[in-house]
């Protein structure tokens, strides 16, 4: 097994761009020796469908894009990233707030901790954010199959 894996994609801000999201990481994590119908599997499609909708939503027309990283290192840590470029990072609504959304950040949250992972908010160098998820890995990985990038 390499000492590191990683994947990535740039998708246009858009709400179709969700599901797209969602596929390409289950996708390349089964590559990688994820079983598609597990607990983990089900938290990182909701984790990575709150990621993607919140850099669609929440970026008001100032990020055309957004890119999903996928990063695996030592068949240990995984870490899950969006970056876009608004420079507004995610606020954490009151409990008391009564709203239809707002909430995503709580869910990824709580799900990354149930899964022993934590997330992340780091500012880029071009003055957008990554939002981010670190979780153990504690499946065997597969060799790399084409399409994929080792360094």
């Amino acid at each position: 097994m390499a000492d590191h894996l990683e994947a990535s994609v740039t998708l246009p801000s858009e709400p179709a761009s969700v599901s797209a999201a969602r596929g390409y990481v289950v996708t390349t994590l089964v590559e990688w020796g994820l079983e598609a119908d597990t607990e983990i599997a089900d938290a990182i499609r909701l984790i990575v469908s709150e990621l993607a909708t919140n850099a669609v939503q929440h970026t008001f027309g100032q990020s055309p894009t957004f890119t999903v990283d996928i990063r695996l290192d030592r068949d240990e840590h995984l870490c899950i990233g969006v970056t876009d470029s608004h420079p507004r990072f995610p606020k954490r609504l009151p409990a008391a707030v009564q709203q239809d959304n707002g909430r995503g950040m709580v869910i990824i949250r709580w799900l990354a901790a149930e899964c022993g992972g934590r997330l992340l908010v780091r500012p880029t160098r071009e003055g957008g954010k990554t939002v981010s998820i670190e979780l153990p890995w504690t499946v065997p990985a597969q060799p790399v199959t084409a399409g994929q990038q080792e360094p």
